[in-house]
């Protein structure tokens, strides 16, 4: 049996669980993130939050949208972690794939401007995470029909 020292953190004043479910695209929603695109943004996405103190608990990078289920520290609002992942990664992202800043040269942009999140809480943490690894499996039923 867990107890809630193995979900929650402690900080100085507060014991805490802040865990977001996030979903972002690519501008104009363009299947740019193949093969070892998106092995390099899985990699920039786990800098950055080791950087930020995010722990991220599944990830998954599809063509054309990415999923996150990160914790993070209590201070941080949700707003500020989805725009910490996208704006750094975009930068990282350009900088690693001179043709997809071509590519997006007219945008001027990678992400579009909006993104999903959606608070967790550790009862349904198993179902997000199960929810992330089978958008790689759905995907590919979907594009084989």
């Amino acid at each position: 049996m867990t107890t809630d020292d193995e979900y929650y953190h402690s900080a100085r004043h507060c014991r805490y669980l802040t865990q977001y479910h996030i979903v972002w695209c690519p501008k104009f929603r363009y299947p740019v993130l193949n093969n070892d695109a998106g092995e390099t943004l899985k990699q920039i996405l786990s800098g950055i939050c080791d950087r930020y103190g995010y722990t991220i608990k599944a990830m998954e990078v599809m063509p054309d949208h990415i999923h996150m289920f990160v914790d993070c520290p209590q201070t941080v609002a949700p707003c500020d972690v989805a725009r910490t992942l996208k704006s750094i990664s975009a930068v990282e992202m350009f900088k690693a794939y001179p043709d997809l800043k071509r590519f997006y040269a007219r945008a001027g942009v990678l992400w579009s401007s909006g993104y999903f999140i959606s608070t967790i809480g550790h009862i349904s943490d198993q179902t997000v995470r199960r929810y992330i690894e089978e958008q790689k499996h759905a995907e590919g039923e979907a594009s084989e029909n």
